[in-house]
C-alpha cells in the first residue's frame, strides 16, 4: 500500500481516507502495525485533546512505529493534532511529552482571540515546498483548534496564517510534515495538498 492513514481510535479517520481515494490515490485506514509499517507514506491524524492523542498512540506501540519510520526516512504528514504530536512537548492541559520529531512545543491561543479557531483561514507561503504545488499564495484552508505549534527553528516553518497572531500552520523537517489544518475539509486546496504529498518523490 503506497499510503497507510494510521488509526489509534481517535476520531472519524474515514473521512481523510475518502479525501485520498477520491482523487485517485490508493491509501487505507489501518490499525494493523504490517501493514502500517510497509505504508511507503505515512499519514498521522489526530483529534481532540494532545494528551488523549499521544496515550492513544503510545497504547497501540505506533508511537515507535512512527519515530521508526521517520529514521528510515519514510514521509509521514501529521494532520492538526497529529502535527502537533510531532513536536516535543504541548501545554495543552498540562505539560504533555511528543514525538519529538521537530523541535519546538505546542502553545495556547491568546485570551485576545475566542478559541477554538473554527473555519476557514488564510495559509501564507512562508517557505517553498512540493506540498504548495499548484496551490495559490495565500489559498483558504479549514481549521479546527485552540492550540497551535511554536517551532523552535525558522527552517522548519513552511506555511503561515494568523488568528491573534502569526503562527506556523505548516510545518516541515526533511520528509516529516505537519499541517494544522484539515485538508480533507478543505475543497480544492486541501485535495490538491494531499495529491503533492501523494506525488512527492
Amino acid at each position: 500500500m503506497s499510503i497507510a492513514i494510521i488509526d489509534y481510535g481517535v476520531g472519524n479517520l474515514r473521512s481523510v481516507e475518502k479525501a485520498f481515494t477520491t482523487q485517485g490515490i490508493p491509501a487505507v485506514l489501518s490499525s494493523d502495525e504490517k501493514i502500517l509499517r510497509s505504508a511507503k507514506k505515512l499519514v498521522l491524524p489526530g483529534v481532540g485533546a494532545f494528551a488523549a492523542c499521544m496515550r492513544g498512540l503510545e497504547k497501540n506501540g505506533f508511537d515507535r512505529l512512527v519515530l521508526d519510520a521517520a529514521r528510515a526516512g519514510t514521509p509521514i504528514l501529521g494532520v492538526c493534532v497529529g502535527m502537533q504530536m510531532l513536536f516535543d512537548e504541548s501545554v495543552e492541559f498540562g505539560v504533555h511529552r511528543g514525538l519529538g520529531l521537530i523541535p519546538g512545543r505546542v502553545e495556547r491561543f491568546p485570551e485576545t482571540v475566542r478559541v477554538p479557531q473554527v473555519g476557514w483561514n488564510q495559509v501564507h507561503i512562508a517557505r517553498e515546498h512540493p506540498l504548495f504545488h499548484g496551490i495559490g499564495e495565500d489559498a483558504f484552508f479549514y481549521f479546527v483548534h485552540s492550540y497551535y505549534v511554536a517551532p523552535k527553528n525558522r527552517e522548519n516553518v513552511l506555511g503561515e496564517s494568523e488568528y491573534g497572531l502569526r503562527y506556523a500552520s505548516v510545518c516541515g523537517s526533511g520528509e516529516v510534515l505537519g499541517v494544522q489544518f484539515h485538508p480533507e475539509k478543505s475543497q480544492t486546496s486541501g485535495l490538491r495538498l494531499l495529491k503533492n504529498f501523494a506525488a512527492a518523490a
